[in-house]
């Protein structure tokens, strides 16, 4: 089997084999998937809390409920299924806990820098010219900055198509909301962060999904 790093972000081969067996109490089938899946979970959590150890911690917990209740997994999109526990993971984390200090955004940035499986990192383009590098650079800076001042419910939406580059359906799937409210959110979170952006574009062109 191919490593996660050089595998495409569709299901992994084997998949269904590799849930199956999971379900059955295969551990290392379980953690082949967690070996594929944890670059992108990491991603959502990092984005969604904005701090390394708590992305760490969320991640780490989404994986250990999954595990538990692989029994409640139906079949469909395994991705989706995993994701939505994330999220849901993330979400009650921000809207419960107390609120600190913000970290720097210098802070935010070299600790996504460091984190090579970051949702952040897998954006930029290791062939781009330097110039062209450093504003890619600047532009998600300043969007990682403008994440941290949208609502939990806003920034998930915009996180998972945005960053993480699902569907509608896909988000409709992980969210539970109707596609009207994830259109409704993604659109108010996308206007909330073209007003901090002083009307910038959301993301590089090329990078856009």
């Amino acid at each position: 089997m191919e490593s996660a790093h050089s595998m495409s972000l569709g299901a992994p081969i084997g998949e269904e084999e590799m849930v199956a067996a999971a379900q059955q109490g295969d551990l290392s089938a379980f953690n082949q998937l967690v070996v594929f899946y944890e670059q992108r979970v990491f991603g959502l959590a990092y984005r969604m809390l904005g701090e390394n150890e708590a992305a760490a911690d969320a991640t780490q917990d989404a994986f250990f409920q999954a595990y538990k209740a692989l029994a409640q997994y139906r079949g469909g999109s395994f991705k989706s299924w995993l994701l939505r526990i994330a999220s849901n993971i993330c979400y009650d984390r921000l809207r419960t806990r107390q609120r600190r200090p913000t970290t720097s955004l210098d802070e935010l940035m070299a600790e996504a820098e460091e984190i090579g499986g970051s949702s952040l990192a897998l954006l930029e383009d290791v062939g781009s010219d330097p110039s062209e590098k450093a504003l890619r650079q600047e532009t998600l800076r300043e969007v990682a900055l403008a994440l941290e001042a949208l609502p939990p419910e806003q920034k998930l939406v915009i996180v998972l198509s945005d960053v993480q580059g699902l569907s509608y359906e896909e988000i409709v799937q992980i969210t539970g909301m109707s596609l009207g409210t994830v259109k409704s959110r993604l659109s108010r979170g996308r206007t909330k962060l073209r007003e901090f952006l002083n009307n910038a574009e959301l993301l590089p062109k090329d990078i856009r999904h």
